[in-house]
């Protein structure tokens, strides 16, 4: 089904400077708070001295390079890097068969996968759940980006997706929002065992690692490290087939069951 959507057009073209606009217009609140420590700290400055003062200054610097570093960083990654022109997935989508393209809530790549590859079947799915997942930036996001035609929502509870046998399962920056980690590895499970022989399943995600410390700060304690991303693939039974980098900061990871030789 073809989307009309304007807010979904704009995604499928993505002017110049979009994926920093989501940023800043999703998570506005922190900005806010951010800009109201700077100017508390700017002003507290004004009144100390000698070592108070420096360390003060100090802090003030500090928190005012994160905060650039970051929001350069992620315009780098979503808006320069080529991440949404989706040139990562040559050679991995069969022809004809159906994507299964699975999201946290917030859906940028559904509409663009349907314009790329028009001759596959899309199968959306979404394993929002409000009570879980309770970030503001994601029920905004849901409020300006309506759900793609079709999309089908999930628990991470369950056994079952909509689409069988499925050749690819898509996570985009997605599979993170799911914080426990044998919740994480049963909805994983669940994904393996829904892979037709030969299968795939493609999970691209930020890695709480050097790279993205030094972007984020505190803020990449929000990703997972290599290490728990093992884990959770072990104990869904699935094989790691490859990872590479799409760029510094996001890793593509390519699975398949364990017990599928293709």
């Amino acid at each position: 089904m073809p989307v009309s959507s304007s807010a979904y057009n704009r995604l499928i073209n993505r002017p110049p400077w979009l994926g920093i606009k989501h940023i800043v217009w999703f998570n506005w609140h922190f900005y806010l708070y951010a800009i109201l420590l700077i100017a508390a700290m700017a002003i507290g400055y004004q009144y100390m001295h000698g070592i108070t003062a420096l360390l003060l200054l100090l802090l003030l610097t500090g928190t005012i390079l994160t905060l650039i570093i970051s929001l350069v960083v992620s315009w780098y990654v979503y808006d320069l890097s080529g991440l949404y022109s989706l040139s990562w997935l040559n050679g991995i989508l069969p022809a004809t068969d159906t994507i299964v393209n699975i999201h946290a809530g917030f859906d940028e790549t559904s509409a663009l996968l349907q314009a790329r590859y028009p001759e596959n079947q899309l199968q959306v799915v979404d394993f929002y759940d409000p009570k879980k997942h309770t970030e503001w930036s994601i029920a905004r996001a849901r409020n300006v980006y309506p759900p793609f035609p079709g999309t089908v929502n999930i628990s991470t509870a369950t056994q079952t997706l909509p689409v069988k046998d499925a050749r690819v399962i898509l996570l985009i920056l997605a599979a993170h929002e799911i914080r426990n980690d044998a919740e994480r590895a049963a909805f994983f499970r669940t994904l393996g065992s829904s892979l037709s022989p030969g299968g795939r399943i493609v999970v691209v995600e930020h890695l709480r690692n050097l790279p993205n410390f030094l972007a984020y700060s505190i803020g990449a304690f929000h990703f997972l490290s290599w290490t728990s991303w093992k884990k959770t693939f072990q104990d869904a039974g699935l094989q790691i087939k490859s990872r590479k980098k799409i760029n510094p900061f996001i890793h593509l990871i390519i699975l398949a069951n364990v017990d599928h030789t293709a």
